[in-house]
């Protein structure tokens, strides 16, 4: 009797390890999945992103006006006198 009783713990222990095991199993797939799930949605949110930049900067490339190298800090000592007044050198 004690025989039986003794394989009986056994194989609820064993049942009840096998429950535990599967849910620590299936929690563990389930977070890689939705991690992987996120990564991608990152990826082409990401994509998504440099696209409408790039097409931004193709559209707005004619209408940014041509910067000048010169300082035209008013304030700064070596600021260029010409493009502080306005004047352009076009030949």
């Amino acid at each position: 009797m004690s025989t039986s009783v003794g394989v009986n713990v056994l194989r609820w222990s064993a049942l009840g390890l096998g429950v535990f095991y599967g849910i620590y199993h299936q929690a563990s797939i389930s977070s890689r999945d939705r991690l992987a799930n996120e990564k991608r949605e990152y990826e082409h949110k990401e994509s998504l992103i440099s696209q409408a930049k790039a097409e931004w900067a193709r559209q707005h490339s004619q209408e940014q006006p041509k910067s000048s190298s010169a300082n035209a800090n008013p304030k700064d000592p070596n600021a260029d006198l010409n493009t502080l007044l306005g004047i352009t050198d076009e030949k």
